[in-house]
């Protein structure tokens, strides 16, 4: 593995992500000069601006003239004029995932959070949990953390919380000594090539884990069972007593919050009252609750901060109530199983009418997962789909919103959803139909926060 810490001066392609941006601040913490060039100034580049690492709003080589490494993100193309030029001169150049796991490599405790779904909450549960009992973590999660203000923040050299991310085998590059494997399920098909591809990529993930670290996984997935096949040292958690770690007596509030007794070996250790909403989430805390147990955090601080944690940004987000009384919520989910955990979630939430508006994420995703987001809005009094959200993808696969509305139509004739292009008329149609008391819930991993933004301005 390369070194980071030999090069002075370097310079991160795309660092208005939120993935890079934290990846700068924690290289500049370390003593490095850090600049970057990305297309779009935003809150994050002003931060990164005030901090002091120089950002460039335009590709231009002459930006990587005095640099001595680079740092790119995903969506950086090798025609870059900055990745041109850094191969002219044989600067060395390395993924953001290559350098995470450069940096992860000089701390005691690293523990990296994958799985298809629910990573931001797991890794945000666990960073507070371990923040509180005072391990002073360095953190780094993919949403904003209201608790540190951002999605980064700076510790000792004891611990290290981050997400890591399946998409183009990133988390292969990564050197955790704790891996937590929440779920696997089908996704990024733009990529995998099938459910065997995925389970080999997470396989080898584990595999990689030192055999005096631990892996904790959720014991009941099917293709994590046979991605840890082989596998000695790991600890599971789920529903039955099948699992070193098992949930009993799980109730709900009116406002949809579990609480549960987590137990091992027949014996309740701890209840835990969550502040977050959903059946999910008891399995999201206990993911985190194992982990922070496993380091040695007293239940009383882990019960603590699970009851006060009040999730991430666009994670079942409350934003506001409109003046006649309107709940308005915004969730980040866009998988069919992200999407049906969300909603089992909010019919437990005192309501009088659920009504969604999604934005389809990618087309890829669209069109391999057609027929599992058909049958994904369970619990809805009235669903708006809109417009396909392209992300990195042109529009060349044959799917849209257009057809996923009417085969929902066609499957149940009862259910009322509707295809509406223009958020200002999704924005007018609420407007006019939605009344006090009802949740309107915006759900998707694109820009369809807005509308609710935009209900609330009216």
């Amino acid at each position: 593995m390369a070194d980071i810490s030999k090069f002075k001066r370097i310079h991160c392609l795309g660092i208005g992500g939120v993935g890079l941006s934290a990846v700068a601040e924690i290289l500049q913490d370390n003593g490095h000069v850090v600049s970057g060039t990305d297309i779009n100034r935003s809150d994050i580049t002003d931060h990164l601006n005030r901090i002091g690492i120089k950002v460039f709003y335009e590709h231009k080589a002459e930006n990587v003239d005095d640099v001595d490494a680079i740092v790119y993100s995903n969506a950086v193309s090798d025609t870059n004029p900055e990745i041109v030029r850094a191969k002219e001169r044989r600067i060395p150049i390395y993924s953001r995932a290559e350098v995470l796991g450069m940096i992860m490599s000089n701390y005691k405790h690293s523990i990296a959070v994958c799985g298809t779904h629910g990573k931001t909450t797991v890794t945000s549960m666990t960073s507070l949990i371990l923040r509180d009992a005072k391990y002073e973590p360095t953190i780094l999660v993919g949403g904003n953390v209201e608790e540190i203000k951002g999605n980064v923040e700076i510790g000792g050299n004891n611990y290290f919380v981050t997400e890591a991310c399946e998409y183009m085998d990133s988390f292969l590059h990564l050197n955790p000594t704790i891996g937590v494997l929440l779920n696997i399920d089908s996704d990024h098909l733009d990529y995998f090539k099938d459910m065997d591809h995925i389970v080999k990529s997470f396989k080898e993930f584990v595999s990689n884990i030192p055999k005096k670290g631990i892996i904790i996984a959720f014991g009941e997935n099917p293709f994590v069972k046979e991605a840890l096949r082989g596998l000695t040292n790991v600890i599971t958690y789920g529903y039955t007593d099948s699992n070193d770690f098992y949930a009993e007596n799980i109730s709900f509030d009116d406002r949809g919050f579990p609480e549960y007794d987590i137990c091992h070996e027949g014996k309740t250790l701890c209840h835990l009252h969550l502040g977050v909403p959903g059946e999910h989430n008891v399995l999201n805390s206990m993911a985190a609750y194992v982990t922070a147990r496993y380091l040695g955090v007293d239940d009383d601080v882990i019960a603590g901060t699970l009851k006060k944690f009040k999730g991430t940004h666009r994670r079942f987000d409350f934003t506001g109530v409109t003046k006649k009384g309107v709940k308005i919520v915004d969730d980040y989910a866009h998988h069919p199983t992200e999407i049906k955990a969300t909603l089992s979630a909010a019919s437990k939430v005192k309501h009088n009418k659920l009504r969604v508006v999604f934005q389809p994420h990618t087309y890829t995703r669209t069109k391999a997962l057609f027929e599992d987001f058909v049958d994904s809005f369970d619990h809805v009094d009235s669903l708006i789909i809109t417009d396909i959200y392209a992300a990195r993808e042109k529009d060349v696969y044959g799917v849209s919103s257009y057809q996923l509305v009417n085969a929902i139509k066609a499957k149940y004739p009862d259910r009322e959803v509707y295809y509406v292009q223009d958020f200002e008329d999704i924005v007018k149609y609420l407007s006019a139909n939605a009344e006090k008391d009802d949740i309107v819930m915006t759900m998707g991993a694109g820009d369809v926060y807005k509308i609710g933004q935009m209900m609330l301005e009216v």
